[in-house]
């Protein structure tokens, strides 16, 4: 028999059979589900199997604070910003560091966490702060708050080279599962939290360690990825395998574990590693073509330190460089 789990403002319920679910749905749809088979907590809303009784697809719950609704235009091509308009009071959170430009009725503000919790006590937001620890991130992210007249804006750019993801989440269930890093703002009331892999040899091995970020909300978040980006969708029990780290961000319908590449040879001769990722639908996956450990692990190889240089290239090898005066 299956076991349903719902979770309703953080309190988690069950185990619950069908039955019993759907009347817990029928009294309040507006938490999140979860049983054996799912990735991840699901909005009650796209579970058909408890909604089907329900009569539809509920509204947000009373006391849910929506997200600012924010216009933004992506600048560039290969090494992309994204610069957002805010009307007077609207906000927008980013990660520290990322952002490029504003105009002057823009107040900066350090907030604890992800701001999503600023509505609740001290317990709140130091939970939503302990989350971002867990990812690898800061304890504080920066609040941008249009407090002057009209319109103003306020660019993000990300600290290496690639393209940038605009996700609207209320299109998305509410719900987006991303690698630790590539989280670069979102629209205030968007929550930034974390998703853990419960599978041991997908943590150990699937490119992005035990723990993602977890994105909930109804607002407009931006992702940056190296390289290009491709968007696939997978129809239900469909699979694609990728490189760990090519992996950008997924639905939470999409399951996630990783598979042997190859034979003992293949994996060890073959330069792909000894795994790759094991995505299966239903669900949509964004991939990125330069991962920034790979760019990185370039570079490094390529550095004086490593045997490396400018002349690497040439049939004349180390003898160039010394020539040359690098050494």
């Amino acid at each position: 028999m299956t076991q349903w789990f719902l979770i309703y403002d953080g309190r988690q319920e069950g185990p619950y059979d069908i039955q019993q679910a759907r009347q817990r749905v029928r009294a309040d749809s507006g938490g999140h589900a979860w049983r054996e088979g799912y990735a991840d907590w699901v909005p009650i809303s796209r579970v058909a199997e408890l909604m089907e009784q329900t009569g539809g697809v509920p509204a947000p719950p009373s006391g849910r604070r929506a997200s600012d609704d924010i216009d933004y235009r992506i600048v560039g091509s290969e090494m992309q910003f994204v610069e957002i308009e805010l009307d007077p009071g609207e906000s927008v959170i980013a990660e520290a560091g990322a952002m490029m430009y504003k105009d002057a009725s823009i107040t900066m503000e350090a907030i604890f966490g992800d701001g999503s919790s600023q509505g609740g006590g001290f317990t709140d937001k130091l939970f939503s702060a302990g989350k971002r620890i867990l990812t690898g991130e800061s304890l504080f992210m920066t609040l941008f708050t249009q407090s002057g007249q009209g319109k103003a804006r306020a660019a993000f750019a990300a600290p290496y080279p690639g393209n940038i993801i605009p996700a609207t989440l209320a299109s998305l269930g509410g719900t987006l599962i991303c690698q630790k890093d590539c989280f670069l703002c979102a629209a205030r009331g968007v929550s930034v939290g974390i998703f853990f892999q419960r599978r041991i040899m997908t943590g150990l091995f699937g490119g992005e360690g035990f723990i993602m970020q977890k994105l909930e909300g109804d607002g407009l978040a931006f992702l940056h990825a190296g390289g290009t980006i491709v968007e696939r969708v997978l129809s239900a029990g469909e699979t694609l395998h990728v490189d760990t780290g090519c992996l950008v961000a997924m639905e939470p319908t999409v399951s996630f574990d990783i598979q042997q590449a190859g034979n003992i040879k293949t994996a060890l001769f073959g330069g792909e590693g000894l795994f790759f990722a094991r995505l299966t639908g239903p669900g949509r996956v964004w991939l990125q073509s330069l991962p920034f450990s790979r760019l990185a692990g370039r570079m490094l190889q390529a550095s004086p330190q490593r045997g490396g240089g400018k002349d690497e290239g040439s049939l004349l090898g180390s003898l160039g460089t010394l020539i040359g005066g690098d050494r």
